[in-house]
Formats: structure tokens, sequence, C-alpha cells
């Protein structure tokens, strides 16, 4: 008998101890709430769409959204 009261004491403070973590997990920010870095944008030589710098082409001293604007050149 005294070893189930012990037991359920037990089980009682490992899910007030859940519920509290729980808790503090709702009110911290989380890491994606970080605003993210502003990259610059530019426009395709070829077709005039703009898109993020890291995603475009140098070629020529001009920038292309794609290969195939690439190769047909500046319009």
């Amino acid at each position: 008998m005294l070893i189930k009261i012990l037991l359920l004491i037990a089980i009682v403070f490992v899910i007030l101890a859940l519920l509290r973590a729980y808790k503090r997990s709702l009110t911290q920010p989380h890491a994606s709430a970080d605003p993210q870095p502003v990259e610059n944008m530019v426009k395709c030589a070829h077709c005039g769409v703009n898109l993020p710098r890291s995603e475009a082409i140098y070629s020529a001293g001009e920038l292309y959204c794609s290969a195939e604007h690439q190769q047909l050149g500046k319009r």
C-alpha cells in the first residue's frame, strides 16, 4: 500500500514538472522568430524578373535568372 502511494506521488511530481516545462516553452520566443537577413534583389538582364542576388547567374557584367536567359543574352 505504501509503495502505491509513493508511486502515485512520484507520478504527480513528474506530471507537474512536464507541465512547468511546457508552460516555459510557450513563453519563450522560438529561434525561428528571429528576422532573417534581407538579401538584395537583382533584375534579370533578359526578362526583367527580380530574384535574390544569391540565385542570379553573373555573366559578362550582367545578371540572369537562368542559364537559358544567360545564353540568350541581354535584351
